[in-house]
């Protein structure tokens, strides 16, 4: 974070954190309602994580944005929530939507974990 006139801005890594969740939870999001159109043919896990995945993502960009000092442990949980969640929609091959899920989830983990580190 760098100081500007007494305001601190975040870092052009954790900007592109918060997108990145920012974008995760909302394709989650819409894979949710889709799973829900298709009456049944996706199972329960993939309904968990996908909830899972959606709840961490948006609470680990308002940490990020509101400087919590928990954002490095939060980042960490949403890496493997994320992780968890591209797992399950990648247990339906041939989706399209969860694939797409699948690649936003890897992404949002990937950036987590490395704003994790890096603030450790």
């Amino acid at each position: 974070m760098q100081q500007t006139g007494g305001m601190t801005r975040m870092s052009k890594e954790m900007q592109e954190c918060v997108e990145a969740c920012l974008a995760c939870h909302s394709m989650c999001e819409e894979t949710m309602s889709y799973c829900l159109q298709q009456g049944g043919r996706l199972d329960a896990q993939i309904m968990r994580a996908l909830m899972d995945c959606t709840d961490m993502t948006r609470m680990c960009a308002d940490m990020m944005m509101r400087r919590s000092p928990l954002s490095t442990k939060m980042c960490e949980m949403c890496a493997r929530a994320c992780d968890m969640c591209a797992e399950a929609c990648r247990s339906m091959p041939g989706d399209a939507q969860l694939a797409k899920c699948a690649e936003s989830c890897a992404r949002c983990a990937e950036m987590c974990r490395s704003m994790a580190v890096a603030r450790a």
